[in-house]
């Protein structure tokens, strides 16, 4: 045992667990050096020379008290200023929404008059319609000139744009190359489809609700449709009152009806018709007629209020 050699002794190295934070060195650099080096040198310099910290000088530290003192007392006169003008400025804005509030009542009661008196003014019109004509012949100027409520068999037309219509066009009824891709109804067709109906025997009209005489214009303001300058939005309903089957017929099978088919068939405008037993129509807000003349003064054109019906 004691000829055999000795196996060479076996030396262990102790490992060293790594930094949890090995892999950031440079953000660990950055958080323990915040200052950088030469900036650090700096401050060190100054320090040494007496340049740093608190003034050393009385007169120097009298200044510095005098600025902080200064600061202050403008932050605080700011301050105070703020709180008494708080009050003030709270008032005026209360006091002009209180304003606001009582010209707004103001006003809508203002409209409220104005549409009690445009009610008055239209029953006394009417009014004077009958008793100046008497008989069968004053109701029939009545309804004819929109001036009373009307009810009676007739048809409902519905006339509403395409399912694909989109909300471009320039307001050209009918010109413009791309009516096809939007596919909406304009003015001159609603004005094709109410003469089609007088003409197929109609004796009342309303275009969504808005009773139609003889002084009623259907204009267009861009792509909106205005009957009597009132805009409407489509569907677009009409009613008319006649003889529902026969009114119906002759409109259908007029140059105006087929124009309306026409519209469905190349351009996918939705229409529906169809006979009603009783429509009721409101009477038209006014009937007054306004006739131009000239002047006797100065030759210069008037116009005179001649207060009467059309039919």
């Amino acid at each position: 045992m004691c000829g055999m050699p000795q196996p060479p002794p076996v030396r262990r190295t102790v490992t060293r667990p790594s930094r949890p934070d090995a892999s950031m060195s440079l953000l660990t650099n950055v958080m323990d050096h915040s200052l950088d080096d030469g900036y650090a040198e700096a401050a060190a310099r100054r320090r040494a020379e007496g340049a740093g910290g608190m003034p050393k000088t009385v007169r120097a530290r009298l200044g510095l008290a005098a600025g902080l003192v200064l600061a202050a007392l403008v932050v605080t006169v700011g301050a105070a200023q703020a709180r008494v003008a708080a009050p003030t400025v709270a008032k005026e804005r209360q006091e002009l929404i209180d304003r606001i509030d009582r010209e707004t009542d103001a006003a809508d009661t203002l409209e409220t008059k104005v549409d009690a008196l445009r009610d008055d003014v239209g029953d006394r019109q009417r009014q004077a319609l009958k008793s100046s004509g008497g008989g069968d012949g004053a109701d029939l100027v009545g309804i004819l000139s929109g001036a009373v409520e009307v009810h009676g068999p007739g048809v409902k037309l519905v006339v509403n744009d395409a399912k694909e219509a989109s909300g471009g066009g320039n307001g050209d009824p009918r010109q413009t190359s791309g009516f096809s891709d939007t596919g909406r109804v304009r003015d001159r067709d609603m004005q094709r489809v109410v003469n089609g109906l007088w003409q197929s025997g109609a004796e009342a009209i309303t275009v969504n609700g808005q009773r139609l005489t003889a002084l009623s214009a259907i204009r267009a303001a861009g792509d909106a449709i205005l009957v009597d300058n009132r805009p409407l939005v489509p569907p677009y309903t009409v009613l008319a009152v006649g003889d529902g089957e026969r009114l119906s017929r002759r409109f259908q099978d007029s140059a105006d009806g087929l124009y309306l088919h026409a519209l469905q068939e190349n351009y996918g405008i939705r229409t529906a018709i169809s006979t009603q037993k009783d429509l009721r129509l409101p009477a038209a807000p006014s009937v007054i007629v306004r006739t131009a003349q000239p002047s006797t003064k100065n030759a210069e054109p008037s116009t005179k209020n001649t207060g009467k019906g059309t039919s």
